[in-house]
């Protein structure tokens, strides 16, 4: 079973992936910068990986130096066709299997989102929590790449895709060149390293020396 802990080059953040069969495979916390408060996420083990590639995608950005707007995490789902919830809580997708909500409560502040096959808790596919004072342009990241329409590239078989998925989902079988999936991590991480190198300050020269005057 695979066990993974990694911390920010800030000692700020801890991300941990470690399986769990009766709680989140994916956690990361997150300590209190300056005015932004201490904050955690959290993923279930089916949560697909592309989603929660979104969010550390977010995260490891470089930040812009003007501050921009505080997003609205609900847009991108509002913009893929997401609707309000049976009791009004929060945007459901389309087909009804995913739910993301807002929750507020007295002192309670917290982003659900689950994906289930019906309201049976045994249905449910895989769930994340987000804190209330995770900052907003990273629950926008979550949100968007949940409401991406692309589809999720997986080996069908053996039992790559959960049956109740399968049962739900649109699959389409295809080949796939082998050298797309062997360097697909390698492609990966190269275009990450190159983002934040486009996106890092010049350095600035080092002043010269004044000359020393002579008689």
């Amino acid at each position: 079973m695979p066990r993974v802990i990694l911390t920010g080059p800030g000692k700020k953040a801890l991300l941990r992936l470690e399986p769990d069969p009766d709680g989140p495979w994916w956690s990361l916390q997150h300590a209190p910068v300056g005015d932004q408060r201490a904050w955690s996420v959290s993923f279930g083990a089916r949560t697909p990986v592309e989603i929660i590639a979104g969010f550390t995608d977010a995260l490891t950005a470089p930040v812009a130096a003007a501050p921009a707007p505080a997003p609205d995490p609900y847009g991108p789902l509002r913009q893929a066709g997401w609707h309000e919830g049976r009791d009004h809580d929060g945007l459901a997708s389309p087909d009804g299997l995913s739910h993301v909500e807002h929750f507020t409560d007295g002192e309670t502040d917290c982003w659900f989102a689950k994906t289930a096959v019906s309201e049976d808790p045994e249905s449910l596919i895989w769930r994340a929590y987000l804190s209330g004072d995770t900052p907003a342009h990273l629950i926008t990241a979550f949100t968007r790449a949940l409401a991406d329409p692309a589809p999720l590239l997986r080996d069908a078989y053996p039992l790559r895709v959960p049956l109740n998925v399968r049962r739900q989902a649109q699959v389409t079988m295809t080949q796939r060149p082998a050298t797309e999936v062997e360097f697909a991590l390698e492609r990966r991480v190269t275009a990450l390293a190159n983002q934040k190198k486009q996106s890092a300050p010049a350095p600035v020269p080092p002043k010269s020396p004044r000359p020393r005057r002579t008689r």
